[in-house]
């Protein structure tokens, strides 16, 4: 059985750049990104792993902590982290978990051997306080990922959770966002700003600060 969201996300232990972790302990109340590649030593993972490091400032605004996975060994990691960081111009300030026997990978159904080999693909989860899985994408190993679409659906996440609201196509935060249909006009005028009703079941407003 595959994961799926609402699914609480597998605990595990495994060892790291940052040593030895269990998952759900270090991740304790934050929101978890937790990001596969496909091996050390590549050109679009030293990308991508160096697009996460850049965005480190970003991460801690949302109270987010990002992880990445590859079946690759520690030492593995250790020696390629400085090519990363020397593209990015930023540091590896993350965990990098081992995962040679693909424990992990396999718990959160990281590979694809349609896709060439058993290493990992380009998944990722975002996992919520609560250890809750609340998204996921998989890439194939041929196309990087856009980081700021990961971001900009924690954003997402983390709104329609602290509004019990609903985000439109190419949402950004401070856009406006959708009123729920459960609500009436009415009600949605006494908890928002600036409603606009566009047909009854389709309403857009402004969040209070």
């Amino acid at each position: 059985m595959g994961l799926h969201l609402g699914d609480e996300a597998p605990d595990f232990t495994a060892d790291t750049t940052e040593g030895e972790l269990s998952f759900h302990d270090w991740a304790g109340d934050s929101w978890v990104v937790l990001f596969s590649h496909p091996a050390d030593f590549t050109p679009v993972c030293t990308t991508e792993l160096g697009r996460v490091g850049q965005l480190a400032a970003a991460w801690a605004d949302r109270g987010a902590k990002p992880i990445a996975l590859s079946v690759d060994s520690v030492e593995d990691h250790q020696r390629w982290k400085p090519d990363i960081e020397e593209f990015a111009s930023a540091s590896v300030d993350y965990p990098i978990i081992a995962d040679p026997d693909k424990r992990v990978a396999e718990l959160y159904d990281m590979i694809h051997p349609n896709q060439g080999d058993t290493s990992s693909v380009r998944s990722v989860f975002i996992i919520d306080p609560a250890k809750k899985i609340r998204l996921t994408m998989t890439y194939p190993k041929s196309v990087g990922r856009n980081f700021e679409e990961i971001l900009r659906s924690v954003d997402a996440l983390q709104t329609t959770d602290r509004a019990a609201c609903s985000t439109p196509v190419d949402w950004k935060a401070g856009d406006k966002i959708i009123v729920p249909p459960t609500l009436s006009t009415d009600d949605a005028r006494e908890r928002f700003d600036d409603v606009e009703e566009f047909r009854p079941y389709l309403r857009r407003a402004a969040l209070r600060d």
